[in-house]
């Protein structure tokens, strides 16, 4: 539940309430799918990937995945939520003409995880509670192809079989901020433990919108579901619609009718694609071809003990332990490539100025480029180098940005950069005094006007700067200036 007042929408008759529920399908990073041995990927030809259990053929048993079992126990316990020990899987009934089967194996009343509850920030860093439904173990379904065959719908059956593990929450969100904070925040425990690579391109990680509104204090309303949104954006832009289009309604004196609906990213709008259907229209049952899971105890508690460590706990200790803010250790806590690329590069280095060139120059590269940090052509190591130059007085801050381009490019170390690029600071204290007396000699006027107001001395480094191309040591610039044109550094 949300710490602070519900945001509201202005509708022309008052403030409405907006009321989300998300449903979260992550794809389990499994080599094998959730009931045969058919091998999981991306981009593989159509339907290469299929067994005969997969493609439902008469016979054909399904047997469970144990590694898909520990994944999804593992995801349960880095959401801080109940695994239950015993959980079956039932039988959905509905029909697609990708799933073969004619139903779903998914898991109904007795889901593998129970309930559980995620702390999420929002964009000005306040807290909200969002409570954990369930988790549980499905198949995916196959692939309808509608644009190869202008008469003809084709059918890739890669997919189906692929395990997912859905996460349900309960309707404690009320913005589509807070929503998409929630996904990137499940996304990035997601990632932490390994349990889902969390693509969301390929649809590795999609979500399912439950949207409705209300007069602030009123019971829920009637909700429409946006079936399969897979970007942030999205998700704020179909929630900001939804809503706007059942106030609409709702002022207009009309109901609203529970569905489910699509969302057009090229228009921004949602459109209707089913009526909703609920739990006794798919009439579940328990699959009589699977056993029941019961889980061991100790095998629970062996996970549990292996579990790494979290962004939440991670973000606390960069705080506590390099002196970051609050917001720095966020930004790098919230992936785990990430936090793993500032640890290593701040080993014995000044970890603030770390912090800073990975979070900014480091990830406008990245950002620019279309990179993971992975994939990086800077690395850690080479970061930690950087910043050791700038520590000694070796290079400026400045430079050090131009070294950095340097490297980027793929020129080299750092060290190997300054050198051969002749990028060494200027710290010869006799070279700047010279300088500098030239400087003030041919400049009276400004030499007066500083000694009048000491905060203009700045003139006079923009002119050492220049002359020595900007390799001259700030700090040595400043301290012989003052003492030449006898004025105090109003810093003390």
């Amino acid at each position: 539940m949300s710490d602070m007042t519900p945001p509201t929408i202005e509708g022309a008759t008052g403030p409405w309430e907006v009321v989300l529920g998300l449903e979260v399908h992550a794809q389990v990073a499994s080599r094998a799918k959730l009931f045969s041995g058919a091998a999981v990927g991306f981009g593989g030809a159509p339907n290469s990937q299929v067994s005969l259990v997969d493609a439902a053929m008469p016979g054909m048993l399904p047997v469970i995945n144990r590694r898909c079992v520990e994944q999804a126990v593992i995801t349960g316990l880095g959401l801080n939520a109940k695994i239950n020990l015993w959980s079956r899987f039932d039988r959905k009934n509905y029909f697609y003409p990708d799933l073969p089967q004619g139903y779903q194996i998914s898991q109904y009343k007795d889901p593998i995880v129970g309930e559980g509850v995620l702390e999420v920030e929002r964009d000005d860093g306040s807290l909200f509670s969002v409570r954990i439904e369930r988790l549980h173990l499905e198949q995916d379904a196959g692939k309808s192809i509608h644009d190869i065959d202008p008469d003809h719908t084709l059918v890739d059956l890669n997919r189906a079989g692929t395990a997912l593990m859905e996460i349900v929450s309960y309707p404690d969100m009320r913005s589509s901020e807070e929503a998409a904070a929630y996904v990137r925040k499940l996304r990035s425990i997601l990632r932490y433990l390994g349990t889902c690579d969390g693509d969301l391109e390929k649809g590795n990680l999609r979500a399912d919108v439950n949207v409705s509104v209300r007069r602030p204090g009123e019971p829920y309303g009637t909700r429409c579901e946006i079936k399969n949104v897979n970007s942030y954006r999205y998700i704020q832009q179909a929630i900001e619609f939804e809503a706007r289009r059942q106030i609409a309604i709702l002022e207009d004196g009309g109901t609203i009718d529970q569905e489910t609906r699509l969302f057009d990213p090229s228009k921004g709008e949602t459109r209707s694609m089913r009526s909703k259907e609920e739990a006794q229209d798919y009439r579940y049952f328990p699959d009589p071809d699977l056993l029941p899971l019961e889980l061991d105890p100790d095998w629970v508690e062996a996970i549990r003990a292996a579990l790494p460590e979290l962004p939440d706990a991670k973000r606390a200790r960069f705080v506590s332990q390099y002196g970051l803010t609050a917001y720095d250790a966020g930004v790098l806590a919230a992936d785990r490539a990430r936090a793993d690329f500032f640890e290593t590069a701040a080993a014995g280095r000044d970890a603030k100025l770390v912090a800073n060139w990975v979070t900014n120059e480091l990830a406008a590269g990245l950002t620019r480029d279309g990179l993971e940090i992975e994939a990086s052509p800077v690395s850690a190591v080479d970061i930690a180098d950087l910043v050791r130059l700038i520590e000694e007085g070796v290079i400026s801050s400045k430079i050090a940005r131009e070294v950095f381009e340097h490297m980027w490019a793929g020129e080299g170390a750092p060290s190997a950069i300054v050198e051969a690029r002749g990028l060494r600071q200027v710290s010869d204290v006799g070279a700047l005094e010279a300088l500098i007396e030239a400087l003030i000699a041919a400049n009276p006027g400004q030499a007066a006007a500083v000694r009048a107001k000491p905060q203009a001395v700045g003139w006079f480094v923009g002119q050492v700067m220049r002359e020595t191309g900007g390799k001259a040591n700030p700090g040595a610039v400043n301290q012989i200036l003052r003492a030449k044109l006898g004025v105090e550094d109003p810093a003390g």
